[in-house]
């Protein structure tokens, strides 16, 4: 924990994507809770956001909002760029911390202090990924290529977005800081076993439940979990498969796991309510992650481990890392059908699976938001040191 006596708060204006709501992506969950955890480290930070007016009640003036989620692209670059410039040139700010490429960009040309980048993953390449046409992605590309060309430090999560911002941006290896993501540890760790957790959300007590949280769209790789289904099921006909998420891939899910003919073994749940989420981890005998490509952490992973949850992941981006530690067999092969059908059958036969108490030990010793929030804060005080000097 900071000491207050050994060095004044830094002071930083923190840019947000949008305030954290229900159905908020990961990026604005881990906003949200750096921002609530950063005082412990000895920084003072004030938050810019796309979000609605109340913001900065809910957060006792801490985040306020720059402008309206629902607003046309040309309106929320205007106000972001009129919010970051009016108050990066006040002297009480000693930093900048920008979370989103696109909203720092508008007001690099007026910005004087020290600016660090939070590195979340490769926003062309995500939207290459997702289908988006030549130009959108050159535009994204181009964007984000100039802000992290202009930030003095560019944090990033795990070692694979490392090599992405150096081959993908260009970035200096020198300029590049690597704090891996963090989790409120507190909130997952529920004090109650699998059969309450199931009981509290009304799903079967019988069946051996496989959870994904994903947002419902290509490379998260579900379809490839779904193939991989029916060889699951016939080894382990019990085996029940719930997708919590939204997006753009529903329609399409849904009705390949109809081709599949597994309307008795998938459920798709649609949106999942935030409160739920730790139940459902608790609840589920395992968590899956079969990301297809661009996995710079891997967040939901994390989460199930610190339910105490084991959680199976594709050899994809930083997911190994996040568990590989822990066990080995929670890495499919590969991130084919074939592979993640044979290690999701290991798993439920409990082939070198860590218990609930290996599972949460793991994540206390590794993605405690404390430990994170002091690594951030020391990149801070590092570019503002650097700019002074």
């Amino acid at each position: 924990m900071f000491d207050a006596a050994d060095a004044p708060a830094l002071r930083v204006l923190a840019l947000g994507m949008r305030w954290f709501r229900p159905g908020s992506g990961g990026l604005d969950r881990v906003y949200a809770d750096l921002m609530a955890a950063l005082p412990g480290a000895g920084v003072a930070p004030a938050g810019l956001v796309l979000g609605p007016p109340d913001v900065a009640a809910l957060t006792g003036g801490q985040v306020h909002a720059f402008g309206r989620p629902g607003a046309l692209l040309p309106e929320r670059l205007w106000r972001a760029r009129t919010a970051v410039a009016t108050l990066a040139t006040d002297e009480k700010f000693d930093v900048v911390a920008a979370h989103f490429a696109l909203f720092a960009w508008p007001a690099l040309d007026r910005l004087t202090l020290p600016l660090v980048v939070h590195f979340h993953g490769p926003w062309a390449d995500e939207a290459a990924a997702e289908g988006a046409g030549r130009l959108a992605v050159a535009a994204r590309w181009g964007i984000e290529r100039a802000v992290y060309r202009r930030a003095d430090l560019v944090i990033v999560l795990s070692d694979a977005f490392a090599a992405v911002a150096r081959d993908r941006y260009g970035v200096a290896p020198s300029r590049i800081r690597k704090v891996p993501g963090r989790v409120d540890l507190d909130r997952f760790d529920l004090p109650l076993g699998r059969t309450e957790a199931r009981a509290r959300l009304g799903w079967p007590g019988e069946r051996r439940i496989l959870l994904a949280v994903r947002r419902l769209v290509r490379r998260m790789g579900l379809d490839r979990l779904l193939a991989a289904m029916p060889a699951v099921v016939r080894a382990e006909p019990a085996a029940l498969l719930l997708i919590a998420g939204r997006g753009p891939q529903a329609d399409a899910l849904r009705a390949r796991a109809d081709a599949l003919g597994l309307a008795a073994h998938v459920r798709f749940l649609g949106f999942l309510p935030d409160a739920d989420l730790p139940l459902a981890y608790r609840a589920a005998d395992l968590n899956v992650v079969p990301t297809r490509a661009l996995e710079g952490f891997g967040l939901t992973a994390a989460e199930a481990l610190a339910a105490g949850t084991p959680s199976l992941v594709a050899p994809v981006g930083a997911l190994p890392d996040v568990v590989g530690d822990l066990s080995s067999a929670l890495i499919f092969r590969s991130s084919a059908p074939a592979d993640i059908a044979a290690g999701l059958i290991a798993a439920l036969r409990g082939d070198g699976l860590p218990d609930a108490a290996a599972c949460r030990a793991y994540a206390r010793a590794r993605f405690d938001t404390a430990r994170a929030a002091a690594a951030v804060a020391a990149v801070y005080r590092e570019a503002a040191r650097c700019s002074a000097s």
